[in-house]
């Protein structure tokens, strides 16, 4: 089987299989011998954030000499893009080859797509024999596939509005949500949370004597420069003190997830005894691997593919461009989902747009163009529709002058194929 016959088939005979429930999920795992139950390492959720703070956890696990999985989703280009052992995306045929072993397991147990993608990633990381494993949510945290796996820390990133129908349609429904991922005893590093949602977490977390720490109170971080190839911050977590810190992430809000995940990183350390070199920690934030994040493809003119996906990306977003070029307006490719709130992602990104170039990415759920392009009219601002994301990102690069800046994104499908067309 080839891998688009492969993706195919797991699409087609699995996708329609999704229920928020863990008891499937379990049952599954529990007749392949309960292979996540040998792993150590990070299990992160958030609504944004949470790829990047993994990102980052993988680069300070291989600094340090530890052999590592990364599990992520959802993939840009290629499917194995969810699957990294030691920095590197495991080869389509050795994930063909666990799917073959492990497929009498799925059909019996009707298993969904990201159970069966979890599945895997559980398998090869235990029989790969790995010193850590860094694990992302899916989708909430309470009934995730992922959350049978009881890690040494666990993160949440993000609250934010995403996935209303299905995890609610208030912040606090969210968090309660997220809050599922805490464990009996284990570390909880928070990100920057609002207080009425950091309290259900705060709750969850004292019921089940997990130890938490906070941004500002327990761990500190301040950016002190700005530039297109990424930031500088100080960082501060008890006896931690880095100063000048330089990370490949581009955005105010990287330096957020960068110093969480350096807290989850110090207290893992702590617990597995890994002996911190700041030598290594400055070389692995210098070398975070994680495209399509405010990701820079060009300088002359800039070109840019950000996976901002809801209200609370774009706004991070749009905050990282006018703190790195005030007073700009920018050049957008943008298509986005019409079950994400369009309306107010268009809508700031029209206050901040020379001119916008909409396309239709290949997702079964993108606003058409006709929605899209109706909130460029309603906000006055000048704009193109192309038949795709790869006509527009053609025509919009045919437009640009040396000191122009387009940026690229509203959905990860979006980056996905504009990363596909400048690969090519």
């Amino acid at each position: 089987m080839r891998y688009q016959e492969f993706l195919d088939h797991i699409y087609q005979k699995y996708s329609g299989n999704v229920k928020l429930e863990l008891n499937r999920m379990e049952r599954l795992l529990e007749e392949m011998g309960n292979p996540q139950s040998g792993l150590r390492g990070f299990h992160v959720a958030g609504t944004n954030g949470k790829g990047s703070v993994c990102a980052t956890l993988e680069a300070l696990c291989l600094a340090h000499g530890h052999s590592t999985g990364l599990n992520t989703s959802p993939h840009l280009i290629n499917y194995t893009e969810r699957f990294r052992v030691n920095g590197t995306e495991l080869p389509f045929e050795s994930i063909l080859a666990a799917y073959h072993r492990l497929e009498p397991l799925f059909e019996r147990w009707d298993a969904s797509f990201f159970e069966i993608t979890t599945a895997i990633a559980f398998q090869i990381f235990s029989e790969s024999k790995l010193q850590s494993s860094i694990i992302e949510v899916g989708l909430g945290g309470r009934l995730d596939a992922t959350n049978l796996f009881i890690p040494d820390v666990a993160a949440i990133t993000t609250i934010g509005l995403d996935h209303v129908k299905t995890l609610g349609g208030s912040l606090e429904l969210i968090a309660a949500e997220k809050a599922g991922i805490i464990k009996s005893g284990v570390p909880l590093v928070l990100g920057h949370i609002p207080a009425s949602p950091r309290r259900i977490i705060l709750n969850r977390a004292k019921t089940l004597n997990a130890p938490v720490y906070l941004p500002g109170r327990d761990y500190v971080s301040r950016v002190t420069a700005r530039r297109v190839d990424g930031i500088r911050f100080d960082y501060r977590f008890g006896r931690h003190i880095y100063r000048g810190l330089v990370t490949n992430l581009l955005g105010e809000h990287q330096a957020g997830n960068v110093a969480l995940a350096l807290t989850a990183f110090f207290i893992y350390a702590n617990v597995m005894g890994i002996k911190v070199c700041a030598r290594k920690v400055r070389h692995a934030l210098r070398n975070i691997n994680w495209r399509g994040r405010m990701q820079v493809l060009s300088t002359a003119p800039v070109i840019i593919v950000d996976g901002a996906h809801n209200v609370q990306g774009v706004k991070a977003m749009l905050d990282t461009l006018r703190r790195v070029w005030p007073r700009r307006r920018f050049r957008f490719l943008v298509s986005i989902l019409a079950d994400k709130n369009y309306p107010e992602m268009l809508r700031l990104i029209c206050l901040n747009a020379e001119k916008i170039y909409f396309a239709q990415n290949s997702s079964d759920r993108a606003a058409t163009l006709a929605q899209q392009a109706a909130e460029a009219v309603r906000n006055g601002v000048d704009y193109v529709e192309a038949d795709s994301v790869a006509k527009a990102f053609q025509i919009a690069r045919s437009e640009l002058k040396p000191d122009d800046i387009l940026v690229c994104g509203g959905s990860l499908f979006t980056v996905g194929e504009v990363l596909s067309v400048w690969k090519n």
